[in-house]
């Protein structure tokens, strides 16, 4: 299994999943152009694709997912809440799921679990193919019991480190948006990423990425280094999704 980004952030995001002959694209914030310009730099098409899946309605995550999905006859995967409030338009064909059971796509099994997050039936999910797997958690204001149940026993993840709560504090975001951004439906901040790292077993992790950094809101040398003293490791070992480049491919190691 394998997995990379076209891009992380508020300006768009999208991640690869790859298992077999199987490619999710997870969420898609950007044209169709954009995403196949950014598909391209990982030497694949949006033909390459078996299926669309989507975490939930804000607009950096499903802006372009009806068109991609309609031009290249891409299957979408959402929930019942987030098809509801969709305002993309029309996608090829939709599968809903629900955030308490898993389903497979292709060689891919996806095990969906619900956040708290400002949306109307968001998820994240951990991926599997049946010997690796691979934990998503962008998106989520605060960490409940259960997404720490849900992320024990990883290989990767993908973490979100949004924001700085000093940089927030004195950031250029109206009083409004800085509670929202903080709030419990929000994002999360560096210290409560590393607080969720401390809670789950890393005994196997391999890849430990940064995503979902605020521009305005934080640094990547502020969170690499406040997760890096949870794992014990150096900084410049763990990486970052980005909002220009996103993220190369990354492979997971079976054991």
């Amino acid at each position: 299994m394998r997995f990379a980004s076209l891009g992380s952030g508020s300006k768009g995001n999208a991640t690869l999943v790859e298992a077999g002959d199987t490619r999710v694209l997870v969420d898609c914030g950007f044209s169709c152009i954009e995403t196949e310009r950014r598909l391209a730099r990982l030497a694949l098409e949006p033909g390459d694709l078996s299926a669309i899946l989507v975490t939930h309605e804000h607009s950096d995550h499903i802006s372009g997912v009806a068109r991609l999905s309609r031009r290249y006859h891409l299957p979408v995967w959402m929930t019942a809440g987030t098809e509801a409030v969709h305002k993309g338009g029309e996608v090829h064909t939709w599968h809903c799921f629900t955030g308490h059971r898993g389903f497979a796509i292709g060689d891919l099994q996806v095990e969906p679990f619900p956040v708290p997050h400002d949306a109307r039936e968001p998820c994240q999910f951990v991926f599997s193919d049946g010997r690796s797997r691979l934990g998503l958690l962008t998106d989520v204001g605060s960490i409940t019991a259960h997404i720490v149940q849900a992320l024990l026993g990883l290989d990767a993840i993908i973490l979100e480190c949004n924001h700085d709560p000093d940089m927030l504090a004195n950031g250029p975001y109206p009083p409004s948006l800085r509670q929202r951004v903080g709030g419990p439906f929000g994002h999360l901040s560096n210290q409560q990423a590393a607080d969720l790292l401390a809670r789950i077993d890393t005994d196997r992790l391999q890849h430990l990425v940064v995503a979902h950094l605020s521009e305005k809101n934080n640094r990547p040398e502020l969170a690499c280094t406040l997760l890096s003293d949870v794992l014990g490791c150096e900084a410049g070992e763990i990486l970052v999704a980005n909002q220009p480049d996103g993220m190369s491919w990354l492979r997971l190691d079976q054991a």
